[in-house]
């Protein structure tokens, strides 16, 4: 069972940064992506930017594309989301996923086999 937790939410200014990390604990399956995903209010929840972990790949949403940076410390075994730029309708609590799938990486939720609890960002 993969264990995933996200850290560094918070408040910020529009135009301001923030940075997200995950944290995955013990695991017994080869995660192939990481992802982050958001649920903005009233909305549904959306793919924001993916990581293939074997070639460092990435796919970002066109709404974050230019502004938000996903990287992995391979050593730490952490994922971040660096935000850029930050908009008030990036408000939403944003997740970290990760997904066994062998044949690539997206934004598509269904593909995700874990999520963390979640972390709560809010640009004004």
């Amino acid at each position: 069972q993969v264990q995933l937790v996200e850290s560094g939410g918070g408040s910020v200014q529009a135009g301001g940064s923030l940075t997200l990390s995950c944290a995955a604990g013990r695991y017994t399956y080869k995660r192939n992506c990481m992802g982050w995903f958001r649920q903005r209010p009233g909305k549904d929840r959306e793919g924001v930017a993916v990581l293939w972990i074997g070639g460092a790949t990435t796919t970002y949403a066109d709404s974050v594309r230019g502004r938000f940076i996903i990287t992995r410390d391979k050593a730490k075994d952490l994922v971040y989301l660096q935000m850029n730029g930050l908009k008030p309708e990036d408000t939403a609590m944003y997740y970290c996923a990760a997904s066994l799938n062998p044949y690539g990486c997206s934004l598509v939720l269904r593909e995700y086999n874990y999520w963390g609890q979640g972390t709560q960002v809010t640009v004004s």
